[in-house]
């Protein structure tokens, strides 16, 4: 009888040790839906598209803050958007973002109004980003920022400040089309949007439309 007991102890303790586990695992991936489905839009970021190639835009957003976006070569320059080379590296640099929520950086079709997302966008998921082996210490078609715990190991990297709301993103210029999308025929622009955490959010939002060169 004592031997049974005995017997039925570890199993006891394997059963106890799974259990923690599972609600560890489950506590774990309701703090990670939890804000995702309970996100508020902020509104929309308060930008006049521009109506040509510039390499600076500055607007005031519905949650108050004033986001500026500029763009400029790897050499420091500002960049000139209208003809833009397959391969190059643009640096770009934003202030007065919401640290709070995660941002894709990358090419993207322009919406037909601002309450729509932009997109598609060229470049596809951070390289890297699946694996949880996206870098920002190189240049990158598209760039997921964000200082969440729950992805932060996927993304990109973190802002520079999230008390200023300040990234930098280094962009390697992909070709003109991919995925259905063609930025030769279809107006597209160097974007800012919520990530997944709060994909119905236009107050993150930011374009520099963009042409590329003629092919050679």
């Amino acid at each position: 009888m004592a031997s049974s007991r005995l017997g039925q102890r570890p199993f006891r303790i394997a059963l106890i040790c799974l259990l923690v586990v599972a609600v560890a695992v489950l506590i774990g991936v309701i703090a990670v839906l939890v804000p995702i489905l309970t996100h508020q839009s902020a509104g929309g970021s308060g930008q006049t598209l521009p109506e040509s190639a510039v390499s600076e835009t500055r607007a005031e957003g519905a949650d108050g803050r004033v986001r500026e976006l500029r763009v400029k070569t790897a050499a420091g320059d500002l960049a000139e958007l209208d003809a833009l080379r397959p391969g190059e590296e643009l640096v770009v640099r934003g202030s007065g973002f919401d640290a709070a929520i995660g941002i894709y950086v990358a090419i993207c079709a322009i919406p037909a109004s601002p309450e729509e997302k932009p997109g598609p966008c060229l470049g596809g998921i951070p390289e890297g980003a699946e694996e949880g082996e996206a870098s920002g210490d190189q240049a990158l078609a598209s760039v997921w920022i964000t200082d969440d715990w729950a992805w932060r190991a996927f993304a990109t990297h973190g802002y520079d400040d999230a008390s200023s709301g300040v990234f930098t993103a280094r962009l390697r210029v992909p070709e003109a089309a991919t995925d259905g999308l063609d930025c030769r025929e279809t107006a597209c622009a160097i974007a800012t949007r919520a990530d997944h955490t709060a994909t119905s959010d236009r107050v993150q939002d930011m374009l520099l439309p963009v042409e590329y060169a003629p092919a050679d």
